[in-house]
């Protein structure tokens, strides 16, 4: 690995900063939601005070009972919100799946994200 590709690789990752990763931060979000659903995912957010937005996957067993797909679905969640963090505002945002979402591509999957971030991007009740 070049110098270059070790520099450029730390940007890439999706940071602790960026997670939500006590269970009282799920709680908070899923105490008082807004939520918009598309097909695949159900995403529920809520303002966090914070200077960036963050993220927490909860993909359950009932919605997705194979281990790989859960993954997939996690990993597709992911990698959209990592590409669209920085044009997010400050929300802490919980990702669930809806049914269905495993038989669906991952480039729809991808683009229902997508539609979801611009749905949040527009929200009047979101403080940037």
């Amino acid at each position: 690995m070049t110098p270059a590709e070790t520099n450029s690789r730390p940007a890439q990752r999706f940071q602790r900063a960026f997670r939500l990763t006590h269970p009282r931060e799920f709680r908070r979000v899923f105490a008082e939601p807004k939520r918009t659903v598309r097909p695949g995912y159900v995403v529920l957010y809520r303002p966090n005070g914070l200077d960036t937005a963050r993220l927490g996957l909860a993909i359950s067993k009932k919605c997705a009972r194979r281990a790989v797909d859960r993954n997939r679905l996690k990993r597709i969640a992911r990698e959209s919100f990592r590409r669209n963090r920085q044009r997010l505002p400050c929300i802490d945002v919980v990702v669930l799946c809806s049914r269905g979402a495993t038989t669906m591509s991952s480039q729809r999957l991808t683009e229902t994200l997508e539609q979801a971030w611009a749905t949040i991007r527009k929200s009047p009740c979101v403080d940037s």
